[in-house]
C-alpha cells in the first residue's frame, strides 16, 4: 500500500484533512507533512489580529498522520473496497513548545509503541520548517475495518 492509497482511505476531507503527503511508511512508523493554508477556517478567530494554529489542530494533524495513516498501513490486509477503516481516538497527551503560523509546513514523525487488538499507540512529534520541535507526546486510537 503506497502513500496515495493511504491518503485516499483517510476518513477526512477538506476542510478537515491535514495530510498533504506521507514520505516514510513502515511497520514501525510513519512520517508526513502538512502546510496550514492561511485561509483555513480556524485562523479567523484564533487569535484576533494574530493568527496561530490551535493546539487541537496540531494534535489532529499528528493523529491523522501518526495514528490513522499508520493504522491504515498496518491493517492493509484487512482493508479493501468492501471494508473501510473505522477510527476512534482513545487518548492523547501532548506537550506544546512553539507556535505554528499560517502557511507554515510541518512534519509529523510517528513511532509505533504498541499495536494490539486493533489499538495503536504512537509516540508523535511535530516539527516546523526550521526543524524545531513544536510539540510531542502520545496518541492512541482504535482502528477497525467495517463492512460498507
Amino acid at each position: 500500500m503506497n502513500s496515495n492509497q493511504i491518503i485516499k482511505l483517510l476518513p477526512y476531507q477538506h476542510p478537515f484533512l491535514f495530510v498533504d503527503e506521507l514520505t516514510h511508511i513502515s511497520n514501525e512508523g510513519i512520517t508526513g507533512h502538512y502546510t496550514y493554508k492561511e485561509d483555513a477556517f480556524f485562523y479567523a478567530g484564533h487569535f484576533k489580529n494574530n493568527p496561530i494554529t490551535p493546539g487541537v489542530i496540531l494534535t489532529e494533524t499528528m493523529a491523522q498522520i501518526g495514528v490513522v495513516s499508520l493504522g491504515i498501513f498496518l491493517m492493509k490486509d484487512s482493508i479493501s473496497k468492501k471494508f473501510q477503516p473505522q477510527i476512534a481516538l482513545t487518548s492523547s497527551q501532548i506537550d506544546f513548545f512553539l507556535t505554528v503560523l499560517p502557511n507554515e509546513k510541518v512534519t509529523v514523525v510517528s513511532e509505533k509503541e504498541v499495536f494490539r487488538f486493533n489499538k495503536l499507540k504512537c509516540k508523535v512529534t511535530l516539527f516546523n520548517e526550521k526543524e524545531e520541535l513544536v510539540c510531542r507526546g502520545f496518541i492512541s486510537g482504535m482502528i477497525k475495518p467495517v463492512n460498507t
